[in-house]
């Protein structure tokens, strides 16, 4: 069984653009007939690049040339290069960064997809078989957003907690910035006050998870997290950016909250000094960046240090359902990132939705990943211009705040 056929889909989100402004598919055919879809995740402002991409990758690397079901040597060619193809043409780039990894891991997706079909398997008893029979999952706090009065955060938490969620996700600190800053004793007392509202609100039936996306220095962040450690949260999100290991190892050093990171980081050399300079405690494996092979070793590499894996999906439905294959059969799971309930349009384009009930997945046990995609929604939603997106809003405003912080 070979690869004989490749396809790529630009799909337009539609408003408010839940998971994403435009969501990139990976279409792989076999010359048996085999279908299995892929997706790249976090596919912002380089959607036209994956889409070559993918096609040069599988073009070079794949078509007519992997088993599907070798995901050990596909692997290896994809991420390093054809060994043949690199001694004649000193092209041998070995690790090529984000791009590559997002059009590596959605290909790596789609033949775990036909690899299940294939053996008639979903692809959870690939993995290593059924661990768990359900997936509990969590959603960021909607319905409120940073800044806003705390008592709002509180009504919005209550909603979601009595449709059924039991975890709930938030970023406090007001404004967003993407750059690691100082935060103020304001906006501390700010945050303090909106979780505080949300734990009285919801008491012990929810848990509370925090993020920071990175934005804090390390001091900034040890004062932050002081000041959370009284409302039990599950975890502390990337309290700065993630790049530096060393520096959130310091954070976690002088917090009693659980750190969280990973949905940045691609392969498991990346996850590595996570685990041994014991920086976080929980690892949002994105599986859209990774495949499912690589996510399948980051996971057991946490194991050893009881470390949790709690999968980001933040994109489409497709690296949704391999999270969550994933989850299904790993020991150390502990939640699963979800955007609401897995309804709207994530849930129109597939041909059979995500079943979620009262904050909880069944997982799929049809063969594959439970992911195939409905081509004619697809083809009715082609990709949104970012021109669009340009009108100056909040986020913008809390930018040029954050730059230019008004005088006490």
């Amino acid at each position: 069984m070979k690869i004989d056929r490749v396809e790529t889909f630009v799909v337009g989100v539609p408003p408010p653009h839940l998971g994403g402004v435009n969501w990139v598919f990976v279409k792989l055919t076999t010359d048996d007939g085999i279908v299995g879809w892929g997706e790249c995740n976090g596919c912002a402002y380089r959607e036209k690049t994956l889409v070559t991409l993918v096609h040069e990758m599988c073009e070079h690397f794949l078509v007519g040339k992997h088993d599907p079901l070798d995901a050990e040597s596909r692997w290896a060619d994809l991420y390093s290069g054809d060994a043949t193809v690199a001694i004649k043409t000193w092209s041998n780039w070995r690790n090529g960064g984000a791009f590559a990894m997002q059009a590596l891991a959605a290909i790596d997706m789609a033949c775990w997809d036909i690899a299940g079909k294939a053996l008639g398997q979903p692809v959870y008893t690939l993995l290593g078989g059924k661990y768990r029979s359900t997936v509990r999952t969590y959603t960021y706090l909607t319905g409120w957003a940073a800044g806003e009065p705390p008592e709002r955060a509180a009504e919005a938490a209550s909603r979601l907690v009595e449709r059924g969620f039991t975890a709930l996700k938030l970023d406090p600190i007001p404004p967003y910035f993407p750059q690691p800053r100082e935060i103020g004793l304001q906006e501390i007392s700010y945050s303090e006050k909106v979780v505080a509202a949300i734990r009285d609100a919801v008491g012990d039936r929810a848990d509370i998870l925090l993020g920071t996306h990175g934005q804090l220095t390390t001091h900034s962040a040890i004062r932050f997290a002081k000041a959370m450690e009284p409302f039990r949260p599950l975890w502390l999100e990337e309290p700065v950016p993630p790049e530096n290991a060393a520096e959130m190892a310091r954070v976690a050093q002088h917090t009693s909250i659980p750190i969280a990171t990973g949905e940045r980081l691609a392969t498991k050399w990346a996850f590595a000094p996570l685990l041994e300079q014991q920086a976080a405690q929980v690892l949002q494996i994105n599986v859209g960046l990774n495949g499912l092979l690589e996510s399948r070793k980051i996971a057991s590499m946490a194991e050893a240090s009881y470390a949790q894996i709690a999968p980001w999906v933040y994109c489409g439905p497709v690296a949704g359902a391999a999270s969550i294959q994933l989850d299904v059969a790993i020991p150390n799971f502990l939640i699963q990132e979800g955007l609401d309930d897995w309804g709207g349009f994530s849930a129109e384009v597939m041909q059979d939705p995500v079943a979620w009930k009262h904050g909880y997945i069944t997982p799929s046990a049809r063969p594959g990943l439970g992911a195939d995609l409905r081509e004619d929604v697809l083809r009715r939603h082609p990709m949104n211009e970012y021109s669009m997106l340009r009108a100056k809003g909040p986020v913008d405003r809390y930018a040029d705040r954050a730059r230019n912080p008004p005088r006490p």
